[in-house]
């Protein structure tokens, strides 16, 4: 149970070195290596996670899922990668090919480069560098460009309408899921990724629900999936975006989508659950592994829940929801809580000498609370407001379709 990945670094550097390769040398090579084998575990980890994902969203809506390829179906995925790999690429008239071809690699290329700045354990990171979030937030609007180069380089006006639509969606909830992430960034004081979960001895999901909520909201209208898939519409704009492609190319846009929500189910474990942190993980680095791993899955398995029982909403209410309420909440939220914390630090701080210390639960606990009771009264006041207005809205609603019987209400009144 000790650091497994220092364990395979220790004994490739000693097989290297004995081979007569010098430090600086060695080291490139086992960097080369090591982003080549999680970039492969990412897309190889894909067919169980479809496969999962099928069976669950099967339990959700009374289906049985996949049950033919294989025991339990879990050959299913390996035959339909196997038909997409043979199917032939046909590229429309008059199609842009490098803009065409360039779309996939860079859809693929800005989930993947994401992992880099996961920490996997205490120990244990791609590039630990020192704006982490900052880079994930760069690395992620490759995947915008990508998409808006699939639909100008078509030469289809669906493609086109679908594009523009999903760039318009993807960048407006890029907002609040980028308010949300200075949240564990003030918390923490730093952007590095391995210091954030470091310093959750509280997990900020706990002092800061809603912060972790608005962040799962985008989250989800960032990887395009229910109640936000209107980035591949079929009843408005057939498939959107990737109508032209096929074979291999659409199944390169295939698997950015899932390995999509596997990254951001990372982050969301990464920034508000602790990442690796848990009993024991300190002492045994690769326990760490296994609770990231576990707490990946049951972010996971929330995004499928979402997926199975959310029905699409509208392109005009999705819009409305973030800039008129999701935009405003964040920024109530990420006002409030720097003022309260700095005000609490500077009345509490002599009573609480450890008030800003995460060494240990005990020490976080006072500034966890008070963090915890500015996001509740936001949160009530944000649903009254929900309330008010789902009232008005159903009463100008009703005024619509049954004039007659509001005026007379009025006119008893």
């Amino acid at each position: 149970m000790g650091d497994i990945f220092t364990t395979i670094y220790n004994f490739l550097l000693s097989l290297l070195i004995g081979l007569g390769a010098d430090q600086v040398v060695a080291d490139a090579i086992i960097t080369f290596l090591a982003a080549a084998v999680l970039a492969t575990c990412v897309l190889l980890i894909l067919i169980f996670n479809i496969w999962l994902e099928r069976k669950v969203l099967g339990r959700i809506q009374d289906r049985i899922g996949p049950n033919r390829v294989g025991p339990y179906g879990i050959f299913q995925t390996v035959a339909d990668l196997t038909k997409l790999l043979t199917k032939e690429i046909i590229i429309p008239s008059g199609a842009d090919l490098v803009p065409f071809f360039l779309a996939p690699i860079l859809m693929v290329a800005s989930v993947i480069l994401v992992w880099a700045v996961i920490p996997f354990t205490g120990k244990t990171i791609g590039t630990d560098v020192n704006i982490g979030v900052l880079y994930f937030v760069a690395v992620s609007s490759l995947g915008i460009m990508a998409v808006l180069l699939a639909g100008w380089s078509s030469n289809n006006k669906y493609a086109l309408l679908g594009a523009f639509r999903a760039v318009a969606m993807l960048v407006s909830y890029e907002v609040p899921m980028i308010l949300m992430l200075l949240v564990p960034v003030l918390l923490s004081g730093s952007m590095r990724m391995g210091e954030i979960a470091a310093a959750q001895s509280i997990w900020y999901v706990f002092s800061m629900p809603l912060a972790a909520f608005i962040f799962l909201i985008a989250m989800t209208a960032e990887i395009g999936r229910s109640p936000f898939d209107l980035l591949e519409a079929e009843s408005e704009i057939v498939a959107g975006y990737q109508t032209e492609y096929s074979g291999f190319a659409f199944a390169m846009f295939y698997a950015a989508e899932w390995a999509h929500a596997f990254t951001m189910c990372a982050l969301v474990a990464t920034l508000f659950l602790g990442g690796w942190r848990g009993p024991g993980a300190e002492q045994y680095p690769t326990l760490g592994f296994i609770y990231l791993a576990i707490k990946i899955y049951v972010v996971y398995f929330f995004s499928i829940w979402s997926r199975g029982t959310l029905p699409r909403i509208r392109i005009d209410h999705v819009m409305s929801f973030c800039w008129k309420f999701l935009i405003p909440l964040a920024l109530i939220l990420i006002v409030l809580t720097t003022l309260v914390d700095k005000i609490a630090q500077i009345l509490l701080i002599n009573r609480f000498p450890n008030y800003l210390s995460m060494a240990t639960p005990a020490d976080m606990l006072p500034r966890a609370g008070i963090l915890l009771a500015v996001n509740l009264v936001v949160g009530l006041v944000a649903i009254g407001w929900i309330a008010l207005v789902g009232r008005r809205e159903r009463r100008h609603q009703t005024a619509a379709e049954h004039p007659a019987s509001v005026e007379a209400g009025m006119a008893t009144r």
